[in-house]
């Protein structure tokens, strides 16, 4: 009952959160949200005290549940090990715990974290690893079966499916995502729950708590006959049949050991419990039928107990075609320019906050709906999101990636709020600008400025700005700008615009 519980609840989570990041259209952020901003380093980035708080006690009441049921990572090396267990059955072995690289890696974080370099953080945290892992490798895929639906679809004159632009944002992001996906591979197959138990920080934090746990699994040395089967089927190698011993700091109480038991040997509960319970059937024969009953009535009221407060706490912490232009021309691509200040997302507040308290998980990136975020390129802030126009520009009453950030590093805003934040201005290329260059009328510029920022002047100060004939160039007021990159993106000179976007250190409301 307690792996089927578990089992249960960890493929809930799991196909949810990846949805989550596969959900290009938005439909489902709304009612999965709540499950990127359960996760622990995330809701404790967010200073979600009951989140945080919520975790660590249920950790102490059942152990590491967070491990096998809420964690994405967890459960994909669960996954991964199960596969390589169908071909290699029995195949793990009590080693004892390796204490030093495992709070030398917490140190390194707790320190990274401390000293600001997000970079180790993000590449130790498990649930941005997933993250990227999702975002840059698989949201792709999805995509491309998208497009054969609607392309199907289409066939039959069906809008059930439209075709969406496959973008594979960043080389180093793809690069990193990779490499994460093949350790995970690597020691999942070979040892279960190594990277939890070696590697992964938020594990090493809540075994601190999980020795203490008030259920654990127990031994019953009167029934156990050493054969070694819960030994050899322990993924986190925490078992030491031969002493009668569990290293509850590593075990993330998946049941799989009790399931294995054939002599009924390992059960799950609070040690007083068990005592009591062995004191009030010494003497009574095994072969006591009514006993045995008893004994499986209780357990399947503890197991049913169980699944209810995980299912209660977990409810709780709740291919590209070539542009044409009248099919005669190709459409040359944007390029980015050189923003002397990169540019962050609206709710972000500053360069710095961003920095600070973004992970680098992408599901911001993954959610943009206008193609504005990516991976950031720089060392700094590498991976994490930043903006620019080439595909799109931020919309005004878009604020998707605020809605689903689960650190806090886009604070939550409302449209209305939405349009009156100032995250950059823009600036014009004389250069570039067709009035100048190529002696034609433009104007695309101030004709999409949502907030009326640019207005069209006369090139030659002495022209007569009402007649018509009079070639006009476009004026920005920084005072009204918000920094949108309707401008940059909707401007027809390429590959560099003759307008584009600075960023803002410190955003500021208009």
């Amino acid at each position: 009952m307690l792996r089927k519980t578990r089992i249960t609840l960890a493929t809930v989570m799991f196909i949810g959160i990846t949805l989550l990041f596969l959900d290009f259209t938005g439909t489902l952020h709304s009612w999965l949200g709540w499950m990127a901003k359960i996760q622990f380093w995330p809701a404790f980035y967010a200073l979600n005290i009951g989140v945080v708080i919520g975790i660590i006690a249920l950790t102490l009441v059942f152990g590491r549940i967070y491990c096998s049921v809420i964690c994405p990572l967890g459960i994909l090396q669960d996954i991964i090990s199960k596969g390589r267990s169908k071909m290699k059955r029995n195949r793990f072995s009590y080693s004892p715990e390796k204490k030093i690289l495992r709070y030398a890696m917490l140190i390194v974080f707790i320190a990274s974290a401390l000293a600001g370099i997000n970079i180790i953080v993000s590449l130790l945290a498990p649930y941005s690893s997933y993250g990227r892992m999702a975002a840059s490798l698989l949201l792709p895929v999805w995509q491309w079966g998208n497009n054969l639906l609607a392309m199907a679809a289409e066939h039959y004159d069906s809008y059930a499916f439209y075709s969406t632009e496959v973008w594979m944002r960043s080389t180093v992001t793809v690069g990193i995502a990779v490499a994460t996906l093949l350790i995970i591979i690597v020691l999942a197959a070979r040892g279960g729950r190594t990277y939890c138990n070696t590697i992964c920080p938020v594990g090493t934090i809540l075994s601190l708590f999980a020795r203490h746990s008030y259920m654990k699994v127990h031994f019953n040395s009167d029934k156990c006959v050493n054969c070694g089967l819960c030994a050899r089927n322990c993924k986190a190698a925490c078992i030491d049949f031969k002493n009668h011993e569990i290293d509850y700091s590593r075990c993330v109480t998946c049941g799989d050991c009790i399931d294995k038991c054939k002599h009924d040997a390992l059960t799950f509960g609070h040690k007083a419990a068990q005592k009591t319970k062995a004191a009030g059937t010494a003497g009574q024969p095994d072969t006591n039928k009514k006993s045995k009953e008893k004994e499986t009535v209780d357990t399947s009221r503890r197991s049913f107990l169980l699944a209810s407060a995980m299912a209660t706490t977990a409810a709780a912490t709740a291919s590209a075609q070539a542009k044409l232009d009248g099919g005669l021309a190709e459409i040359e691509d944007k390029e980015a320019p050189k923003r002397e200040t990169p540019l962050s997302p609206p709710g972000s507040l500053s360069a710095q906050h961003m920095a600070q308290h973004c992970t680098s998980c992408q599901l911001c990136i993954s959610a943009c709906p206008n193609g504005v975020l990516r991976p950031s390129t720089n060392l700094s802030t590498l991976m994490q999101p930043t903006m620019s126009y080439e595909r799109g520009y931020c919309r005004p009453e878009c604020t998707r990636c605020s809605d689903l950030c689960p650190t806090g590093a886009i604070t939550k805003i409302g449209k209305d709020l939405k349009s009156s934040i100032q995250i950059g201005h823009a600036v014009w290329i004389r250069k570039n600008c067709l009035p100048v260059s190529e002696g034609v009328d433009c104007g695309n510029c101030a004709r999409h400025c949502p907030t009326g920022a640019i207005t069209m002047v006369p090139l030659n100060p002495e022209d007569d700005p009402d007649d018509k004939n009079t070639l006009k160039i476009p004026a920005v007021n920084t005072a009204v700008c918000i920094g949108c990159g309707a401008c940059e993106n909707l401007c027809p000179v390429r590959p560099l615009s003759a307008i584009y976007v600075e960023g803002h250190e410190v955003h500021r409301e208009i």
